[in-house]
Order: C-alpha cells, then sequence, then structure tokens
C-alpha cells in the first residue's frame, strides 16, 4: 500500500510566480512527497504525490491558471488496474 497514492502534475501559468514560495507553501500545508516545482516566474511545472490533489489544484489555480492537469492513482496502476 502506497503512503501517497496520487501523481498530481500540473502546468501552472501565472506571473511573479516562485518556485521556492510555491514549493515551500506545499511543503508545509498539503501532505504528500516527490515535490518539484520548477520553472520561472511565469510558468511552472509542478509534479506531487498526495492524498488530497484537489489541495495542489486549488492552491495552484490560486496563483494563476492552471493546465495540463494529470491525476493518476499509482495503486490502481500498482496493482495492474488502469490508474
Amino acid at each position: 500500500m502506497l503512503e501517497y497514492k496520487f501523481d498530481t502534475q500540473l502546468l501552472l501559468e501565472g506571473e511573479s510566480l516562485s518556485e521556492d514560495a510555491v514549493h515551500d507553501y506545499i511543503t508545509a500545508n498539503i501532505p504528500g512527497d516527490c515535490l518539484l516545482a520548477v520553472g520561472d516566474e511565469n510558468l511552472l511545472k509542478l509534479h506531487f504525490h498526495t492524498n488530497v490533489p484537489w489541495k495542489v489544484l486549488e492552491y495552484c489555480a490560486s496563483l494563476g491558471e492552471i493546465y495540463d492537469v494529470v491525476v493518476e492513482n499509482m495503486q490502481r496502476q500498482e496493482e495492474g488496474l488502469k490508474g
């Protein structure tokens, strides 16, 4: 059984985005692991494993426009099912 079962990925477009600020907020407020937030002040790619992907989406949507959103259930994938 995985501790965090949802692989959450998205692109975040906005103004004055900060990789460090996004990383620090998610680390402090949303349980999970394998966090990557990379890009520049106008576009960030985010990758995060969590059990509450909607919190990631809500937070990122408050910073700008989110798109190319992917949420996959890694537990199902591990069991050989469609994720």
